[in-house]
């Protein structure tokens, strides 16, 4: 009895540690009470949902992490302006995520269809394709809504379409769209609007933001996992693998060929332009530490990995535009052990977040912009990096009096206030997360 009696603490002891210190455990964006939002196409103000954001729940054992997620995230999604029927509707999942990822090696795993990642929030990752291709027998596209399909399940085509170019008018702000109800991404989940070139206009009618937002001054935050359970991480990292060096860009290595025509495939047009199919992409090796590897990933040092581990990174360019491979593929670095399952299997260990483990936002650190400075009808905070919790924000006039209030939601970096009833004069902005505040001074200004 005292031999199982020590075990049985040996065991629990080993699972503690695993919460103190696996990221699989501990980085997920746990809520239990804020719900969605959503825009319809025509109207700017954002509808709210009834479904839970972010994840609701995270147990795990000694091998495993069970991630229960709505899919739904804190950012407003929509409208999808392609024509795309569906929205974002909850879709339930438990994310089965191993705490020991394993390098394959043997022949890679490509990626497929559908989810081949989550993010942090419970939001799908999508690899490029969107399932359209060319079929060289009718001279069309094929597959996908509106097309013909390609042959049976299973066929292999020549040329599959890329997502993030050729569907770019059906991404809402926070580049992302659903698939059936599935939302998901298929790039780096940070809004339109933050690139330093705007690709899409969607932002400027519906506005809204993203997962994290872009600081090339930082290490990118950890926004997600591969369905082998390897890391991803935003587009900035170390310089040098072993966490020395600066904070550069994340390379990708896939360039395109400049081919003007294409066997079995439509010659480069305006319409099929470089670039529109994945095959239009050659793969050079490293030439230094800042280029990813063919699977759009590296071994090196993180904040969350300090012992090192393999990373993949959402690739942008240096404007903060998406580049394939965007995340993850064509295939993984490691053995596909992700899943979803129906139930969790008894004998887990709840992970309850706590101020000291989980929140740990620094406000002084990281940098807040307050827009426009004088404001007249609005005021538009932005959080420049990923809210692990919810920041509350106030706005007081000089005598103290709180004259309005909103919240930063954790995975989202933006919340605005309505200054058209307040009058003209000099305001304090009060940040508050759990550990700390902070202050900014703005002056209304309506003449």
């Amino acid at each position: 009895m005292k031999k199982c009696i020590l075990f049985a603490s040996v065991l629990i002891f080993q699972l503690g540690l695993q919460a103190q210190t696996n990221p699989a455990i501990l980085n997920w964006l746990q809520n239990t009470t804020t719900t969605g939002r959503y825009y319809n196409q025509g109207n700017s103000t954002p509808q709210n949902d009834v479904e839970l954001v972010n994840v609701q729940s995270v147990q795990y054992d000694a091998n495993y992490s069970y991630v229960s997620a709505t899919g739904i995230p804190a950012y407003i999604t929509g409208p999808f302006l392609d024509g795309n029927p569906s929205v974002a509707s909850a879709q339930n999942s438990i994310f089965k995520v191993p705490l020991d990822p394993v390098q394959n090696t043997g022949t890679p795993t490509s990626t497929t269809p559908g989810n081949i990642g989550v993010f942090i929030n419970g939001v799908a990752l999508f690899d490029y394709r969107d399932g359209v291709a060319w079929n060289p027998s009718s001279g069309a596209l094929c597959g996908g809504p509106g097309n013909p399909p390609c042959g049976p399940p299973g066929t292999v085509m020549d040329w599959n379409r890329d997502a993030v170019p050729a569907e770019m008018d059906g991404f809402d702000c926070s580049k992302g769209h659903p698939a059936m109800g599935n939302y998901h991404h298929h790039q780096n989940p940070s809004a339109f609007k933050l690139d330093l070139n705007v690709l899409s206009t969607i932002c400027n009618t519906y506005d809204a933001d993203g997962l994290y937002a872009i600081d090339s001054t930082i290490h990118s935050p950890l926004i997600g996992f591969a369905y082998d359970g390897y890391p991803i991480y935003g587009a900035y990292s170390y310089a040098n693998t072993n966490g020395t060096g600066g904070i550069v860009r994340m390379k990708s290595s896939y360039s395109l060929t400049g081919a003007t025509t294409r066997t079995n495939g439509p010659n480069v047009n305006a319409t099929y332009f470089d670039g529109y199919f994945r095959e239009d992409y050659q793969y050079t090796s490293p030439a230094s530490s800042d280029y990813l590897d063919d699977h759009n990933g590296r071994f090196c040092v993180t904040p969350e990995y300090p012992n090192g581990i393999y990373c993949y990174f959402a690739t942008v360019d240096a404007n903060w535009n998406s580049t394939y491979p965007y995340a993850v593929g064509p295939t993984f670095y490691g053995v596909t052990d992700v899943t979803t399952v129906g139930s969790i299997p008894g004998g887990v260990t709840t992970y309850t977040p706590s101020t000291v483990d989980a929140i740990d936002i620094n406000l002084n650190n990281i940098e807040i912009n307050v827009y426009p400075n004088p404001a007249s009808d609005y005021l538009v905070m932005q959080f420049n990096g990923l809210a692990k919790d919810n920041i509350a924000v106030e706005m007081y006039d000089f005598a103290g009096k709180l004259v309005q209030k909103t919240v930063i939601y954790q995975g989202s970096t933006i919340a605005h206030i309505d200054t058209r009833s307040l009058y003209n004069g000099q305001y304090i902005i009060r940040f508050s997360s759990e550990k700390e505040n902070m202050e900014k001074k703005i002056i209304i200004n309506r003449d």
